[in-house]
C-alpha cells in the first residue's frame, strides 16, 4: 500500500478534542487505503513554556541540557495521539526522533539531519500500525539527543517522507495553505494556489512561520511534493513544488520581528572573525548587507534570527568581551521582504518599495537583494505598516 506522511502543528494537537479529530482525520487516511506515518510538534505553546523554565534555572541553558528538556514536548503528543488511534480502534505505536533513525549532525538546538534509517518505522507499517513520530528532534552519531530548530517536525515529516519514498507529504497546520502574507497583518492576503520550492525557502528563511526553511530544502533536493492544508475541515490548500519556467512575479511579502541586527566595522579580516564566533556558538545568521569590506572602515549587517538564541545576554557580554565597540548587537530593527521569481530583474521593484518606505517614514537601514527577494531593514515599530503597504504595492491587496 502507498505510504502517506501527515505532519500536525502544535496548534492542532493543543487539547484533547483536538486530537481526537486528527486522530479522526489519521484512521479516514488509513481506510482509503494508505499506510500512513504521522509526525507531531508539541502541544500549543510547550515548547515556549520549557524554554522559559530552562531559562528560570540559567540565563543561558547549555545546549545539550536544553534539547534532552525541550524534546519532551513532542513525547507527550505522540503518546497521547496513539493511545487515542488504539481507543478508537486503529493499530498505533509512537516513536522518539532516535528510535525513528533520524541521525543528525552533533549541533544542539539547530542540528540538521544526514541520515534517516527508517528500519522500525517499515517494519511496524508491515504489521499495519499507524506510525506516529515525535517531530523536531533526531539523535546524533554520537548518540545525543539533538533538535532540529524552530519548525524542525516540517524537517522530520519531508526526510522521512523522503526514507519511506512516500506518495506524499501534507502539512497540517490551522490555515488552508499558503498565503500572500499573514492574513493577521494582511487581512487581504490571498491563498496562493502553489510556489515553488525556492520562492518558499525564501519566505520561510524571511520569518513566514508557514514552513520550516530546512523543510523546503529537503523537499527540493529530494523532490518531495509539500501539500500545506487546514487540520479543520477541508480546503484546497498550497502545493510546494517544482516551479515553471517564467512564473515571475512577487508572491509573498512577510517580516521579520524576532531578531536583532549585529553591526561590525572593519575589513575582510573582521567580518571573518565575528562569523567564526557566530559559528562556534551555532548563531545562524542572514547577511543582509556589506559596505567597503575592502577598507579598513567597513561595516557588515548580519540579521539574527533570535527564535533559536537562547542566551541572548549572554552573547552580547561576549561580542562585548571579545570585540569591544566595533561590533554591537541592536534588538530594535526588523526585516521586511518580498519574494518571488526574476524580482529584481531590474530596479523597479525595489525603487517603488524605497518610496513606499520613505512615504510611511520608515528609515532604511540596509537593503539586500537577490533573484528571489528583496528585503528592507527598518525599525521594527514599521514592520507591520511596511508589510502591508508593500503587499498592496505588489500585490494590489
Amino acid at each position: 500500500m502507498p505510504i502517506v506522511v501527515q505532519k500536525y502543528g502544535g496548534s492542532s494537537v493543543a487539547d484533547v478534542e483536538k486530537l481526537r479529530r486528527v486522530a479522526l482525520r489519521v484512521q479516514q487516511t488509513r481506510e482509503r487505503g494508505y499506510q500512513v506515518v504521522v509526525v507531531v510538534s508539541a502541544r500549543g505553546d510547550t515548547t515556549d513554556e520549557l524554554l522559559a523554565l530552562a531559562k528560570q534555572v540559567s540565563a543561558d541553558p547549555p545546549r545539550r541540557e536544553l534539547d534532552m528538556l525541550l524534546t519532551c514536548g513532542e513525547r507527550i503528543s505522540m503518546a497521547l495521539l496513539s493511545m487515542a488511534l488504539q481507543e478508537m480502534g486503529v493499530p498505533a505505536i509512537s516513536f522518539t526522533g532516535s528510535q525513528s533513525g533520524i541521525i543528525t549532525n552533533d549541533v544542539h538546538s539547530q542540528a540538521r539531519i544526514v541520515e534517516v534509517r527508517p528500519y522500525r518505522i517499515e517494519e511496524e507499517l508491515a504489521r499495519g500500525q499507524v506510525v506516529i513520530v515525535a517531530g523536531y528532534q533526531g539523535v546524533s552519531s554520537k548518540r545525543e539527543v539533538t533538535t532540529l530548530g524552530r519548525g524542525g517536525s516540517d524537517t522530520t515529516a519531508v526526510a522521512l517522507a523522503a526514507a519511506l519514498g512516500a506518495e506524499s507529504c501534507e502539512i497540517y497546520s490551522d490555515v488552508d495553505g499558503i498565503f500572500s502574507a499573514d492574513p493577521r497583518v494582511v487581512p487581504d492576503a490571498r491563498k496562493l494556489e502553489s510556489l515553488s520550492y525556492d520562492e518558499m525557502q525564501e519566505l520561510a528563511s524571511a520569518g513566514a512561520k508557514v514552513l520550516n526553511a530546512q523543510a523546503v530544502e529537503f523537499a527540493k533536493a529530494r523532490g518531495i511534493v509539500i501539500q500545506a492544508r487546514t487540520a479543520h475541515g477541508q480546503g484546497t490548500g498550497t502545493r510546494v513544488e517544482q516551479g515553471s519556467p517564467g512564473d515571475t512575479g512577487v508572491k509573498g511579502v512577510t517580516a521579520e520581528g524576532d531578531m536583532a541586527v549585529l553591526s561590525a566595522v572593519g575589513g575582510p579580516a573582521r567580518v571573518a572573525q565575528v562569523l567564526e564566533f557566530l559559528d562556534a556558538r551555532a548563531v545562524r545568521g542572514r547577511a543582509l548587507a556589506f559596505d567597503g569590506l575592502l577598507g579598513r572602515e567597513g561595516r557588515a549587517f548580519i540579521a539574527v534570527p533570535l527564535q533559536d538564541v537562547h542566551g541572548l545576554q549572554a552573547l552580547q557580554r561576549e561580542l562585548g568581551e571579545r570585540f569591544g565597540e566595533s561590533v554591537t548587537l541592536r534588538e530594535e530593527v526588523g526585516a521586511v521582504t518580498a519574494v518571488g521569481a526574476g524580482i529584481n530583474a531590474d530596479w523597479s521593484l525595489l525603487r517603488r518599495a524605497l518610496g513606499v518606505a520613505e512615504e510611511l517614514g520608515a528609515r532604511v537601514h540596509a537593503v539586500h537583494t537577490s533573484p528571489l527577494q528583496l528585503t528592507l531593514l527598518v525599525d521594527k515599530q514599521h514592520l507591520k505598516g511596511l508589510t502591508s503597504r508593500l503587499h498592496r504595492e505588489f500585490l494590489g491587496a
